[in-house]
């Protein structure tokens, strides 16, 4: 990001957020008590969603052996909107439910990176694993479960997160970034690198963004190798098409873009306290959770089939390193077009 210390000067890092750490720049300094707020909705945040953590409410879910109604907090209820959409856009490919089949490939909460014996028989929604909507019923903000389900909430949690601290903030500029998704408010464009999957020392574009999120997904920094057998090893990583369960081949990386009108900043620094009471606009209230969840999805999903449901800007690098993107990304592309 280019003369970012010069325009917003204050910093605040959250090193240890969501298990990738957050980093917020800003033109007038975050003061210790709005620091403290911030910790605190990080702490509540990852107590109720977090997988890795044995105490959550999601822990609970997946260790109920007769299942159960577990009452999730008000601020969840843009979450699981946000997740019923990208159900049904993407057919299924994209379910909360896919936790269980993350865990037997080996990203565990222990990180043990190792597959289970029991693996192929039971991966994906096709083999009978539990799914979204079917073996979680939804009321507002309870879900009700039949027996242990382990949800995870990763692709739009960490977005949905920033969205959530971005309401926090009085700042006139900020850039909120979690580990390569965005949260922009800015009087003049902020250029971004779009990283490499194959080498994070170089840029395959660069964007240019003023107001909106922008968040990247890739296999690159997140996977482990298997062994088949003596000479044969397989590649495993944590971005997998719900239905089989089973890692997504053909994108090497994805960004999608939410834009967002500038006033849309100034009406949340008036409504935040009142955001439970209110029905959201998804894309327009939480543009880092849609812009999350979006590309995540482009890799399992077709992006025609997501604009059906979804307003937003994407590009998508193939095995091929052949780059595809719809018109009004904005961003300059160095690779050549698909």
């Amino acid at each position: 990001m280019d003369f970012l210390g010069q325009r917003m000067p204050y910093v605040t890092a959250f090193s240890k957020a969501l298990g990738t750490g957050m980093m917020i720049s800003a033109d007038s300094p975050i003061g210790d008590e709005s620091r403290s707020a911030m910790e605190s909705l990080i702490e509540d945040y990852e107590r109720v969603l977090s997988r890795f953590r044995n105490n959550s409410l999601i822990a609970t879910i997946g260790k109920a052996e007769h299942g159960g109604s577990f009452d999730f907090p008000d601020w969840c209820a843009p979450l699981f909107d946000l997740y019923d959409a990208l159900f049904s856009a993407t057919s299924g490919a994209i379910d909360p439910c896919v936790g269980e089949d993350l865990i037997r490939l080996g990203y565990d909460a222990s990180m043990s990176f190792t597959v289970t014996q029991d693996a192929p028989e039971h991966l994906g929604a096709l083999r009978g694993r539990a799914t979204w909507g079917q073996d979680v019923e939804r009321h507002g903000t309870t879900l009700v479960t039949r027996g242990p389900v382990q949800l995870d909430f990763g692709a739009c949690g960490k977005g949905y997160l920033v969205d959530l601290l971005g309401r926090m903030l009085r700042s006139t500029q900020f850039v909120i970034d979690a580990g390569g998704d965005l949260l922009i408010h800015a009087e003049q464009p902020i250029s971004i690198a779009l990283e490499d999957p194959e080498d994070s020392s170089r840029a395959i574009g660069v964007a240019h963004i003023v107001n909106g999120a922008l968040c990247a997904s890739a296999p690159s920094r997140r996977h482990w190798n298997v062994a088949v057998n003596e000479r044969t090893q397989i590649a495993i990583h944590h971005l997998l098409n719900a239905i089989d369960g089973l890692p997504a081949q053909q994108t090497e990386a994805s960004w999608a873009y939410i834009p967002c009108n500038p006033q849309h900043f100034n009406k949340l620094h008036h409504t935040a306290d009142k955001s439970a009471n209110a029905t959201p606009d998804i894309a327009r209230d939480y543009p880092a959770a849609v812009a999350d969840g979006l590309a995540t999805a482009l890799f399992v999903s077709d992006a025609t089939q997501l604009q059906r449901t979804f307003d937003f800007a994407y590009a998508t690098l193939n095995e091929s390193r052949q780059i595809a993107a719809s018109r009004n990304f904005p961003a300059e592309l160095f690779l050549r077009s698909a």
